[in-house]
């Protein structure tokens, strides 16, 4: 049973990694035509290693691994669906918007205080946007925060 679960988690990160890169090449060209480090970049690298790592598993699951039950499987269950939910809402709601909730929503499910889990969140979103934005010259979707 256990080599069934890790090959259909790393099936399960598979679908995931593919969609995560596709959507990350949707993000239109930065003003001024394609460079060769774009918004997708950043993204696409981390689709890659997890599309890799997940066909690791499904090829050489662990034959000793004990898989959480009960509460504490909901939980990882929890973890994967406000992830997706997160790279469905990046670009609509905004890097920071969406950053903010995602982040705040798993610190607060691993026992932080509602307040200081969505603190985090905002500070961790607005510290990533500035350092991509301003420093590496990487724009990321600015959502309902874009001003036209």
């Amino acid at each position: 049973m256990t080599s069934f679960g890790d090959r259909f988690l790393g099936l399960a990160l598979f679908v995931l990694a593919v969609s995560y890169g596709w959507v990350a090449q949707q993000w239109p060209p930065p003003f001024g035509g394609h460079e060769a480090v774009g918004p997708e970049t950043f993204p696409t690298i981390l689709a890659i290693i997890l599309a890799g790592s997940s066909l690791y598993l499904m090829f050489k699951p662990d034959p000793d691994a004990h898989w959480p039950v009960g509460r504490t499987a909901g939980e990882l269950v929890g973890a994967m669906v406000i992830l997706v939910l997160y790279a469905f809402v990046l670009e609509t709601l905004g890097f920071v918007i969406a950053t903010t909730l995602a982040v705040g929503s798993l610190c607060w499910r691993m026992g932080a205080k509602p307040r200081a889990a969505f603190l985090v969140g905002v500070i961790s979103a607005v510290s990533v946007f500035l350092l991509f934005n301003n420093l590496l010259e990487l724009s990321l979707p600015g959502g309902l925060l874009e001003f036209d």
